[in-house]
C-alpha cells in the first residue's frame, strides 16, 4: 500500500508539535500528506487530494464509514454534528458522546469521498487538545427551569446535555435545546449551573450540507 515515506519538517513552533511526512502509495498519482503528532504519536491531520467525479454513495453511508474509522483508529463514542458537502466529498464534524454529553471541544472532522467511502482527510486537533477525562457536577437548575429560559415560541424538537468551548478556551456545562420559530431552526445554549442563555445558533440547511452560524 505505501510505497514510500519522507520526512518534510518538523513543525516545532504550533498547538501541537508535529512531523510532517509525505506518503507515496502504490499504483496511485496522488501524494497522502500526514501530520504525526511528537507527543503520542498521534494522527493531526492527513490529506488525500483527488478529484471525486461522482456521487454513489449517501451521506448516511459516508456518516457510517466515518464513524466505523475513526472507531479503528482508537476514537470511540464520537456522535456526527454538522458537515459540509463540497465536489462530490463530505466533511463530517464528529463530537465525542460522553455517556449521552456531547462534548463540543473534542471535535474531529474527517473528510469522506462520496464515490466509494474512501476516508481523504481527517482533522484531530480540537480532540487532542481538549480530550481529557471529565467531572460533571450535578446541574444546578433542572431541565424544566432552562426551559423557562427560552424563547416561548422556539418549538423544541431535541434536548441533551453539551459541554461548549468558549473564546477564553474554557468549557462550559449547558442544557442544549434544539428548535424553531417560525421555520428557521436554532440551537439555544442555557447554562446548567446559572440558567444563562450562553449562546444561540442558527442551522442552515444548505445544498453544501448542514452548518451553523
Amino acid at each position: 500500500y505505501v510505497e514510500n515515506i519522507s520526512l518534510n519538517s518538523f513543525i516545532e513552533n504550533a498547538e501541537i508539535p508535529a512531523y510532517d511526512f509525505s506518503v507515496k502509495l502504490k499504483n496511485r498519482e496522488e501524494i497522502l500528506s500526514v501530520m504525526i503528532s511528537k507527543k503520542g504519536g498521534h494522527i493531526v491531520e492527513s490529506s488525500l487530494d483527488r478529484e471525486v467525479k461522482e456521487e454513489k454513495i449517501s451521506e448516511a453511508e459516508a456518516n457510517d464509514i466515518g464513524k466505523q474509522y475513526l472507531s479503528d483508529k482508537g476514537f470511540a463514542k464520537m456522535k456526527e454534528t454538522y458537515f459540509i458537502k463540497q465536489g462530490n466529498i463530505v466533511t463530517i464534524n464528529y463530537a465525542y458522546n460522553d455517556n449521552g454529553i456531547v462534548v463540543y471541544p473534542d471535535l474531529i472532522k474527517v473528510r469522506i469521498a462520496l464515490d466509494n467511502g474512501e476516508i481523504l482527510g481527517i482533522e484531530t486537533s480540537g480532540y487532542l487538545n481538549s480530550h481529557k477525562d471529565r467531572v460533571y457536577k450535578k446541574p444546578a437548575i433542572s431541565l424544566e427551569d432552562a426551559k423557562e429560559k427560552l424563547n416561548e415560541k422556539l418549538d423544541i424538537k431535541a434536548e441533551n446535555m453539551a459541554i461548549i468551548p468558549t473564546e477564553w478556551k474554557t468549557e462550559l456545562f449547558c442544557y442544549e435545546f434544539k428548535g424553531s420559530v417560525e421555520g428557521k431552526d436554532f440551537l439555544v445554549y442555557i447554562n446548567a449551573e446559572t440558567g444563562k442563555e450562553e449562546d444561540i445558533l442558527v442551522i442552515l440547511d444548505t445544498p453544501g450540507g448542514t452548518l451553523t452560524v
